[in-house]
């Protein structure tokens, strides 16, 4: 899944980019608390994309 869909979806499902660090963004869903580190790839794996988007409650 390319980066910036993976982006799309968290945002969709309400979550925001917490802090941007060298290699991984931080994303938080403020609903939940939950707190995810993406990794600033252009191409993301499919199964860590989809742990993401669970973690953060966005599938």
């Amino acid at each position: 899944m390319k980066r910036k869909e993976l982006e799309k979806r968290l945002r969709l499902a309400g979550c925001r980019l917490k802090r941007e660090g060298r290699s991984h963004s931080l994303w938080i869903n403020p609903k939940t608390g939950a707190v995810e580190a993406i990794p600033r790839h252009t191409e993301i794996k499919e199964p860590l994309a989809k742990k993401i988007l669970r973690n953060l409650g966005a599938e």
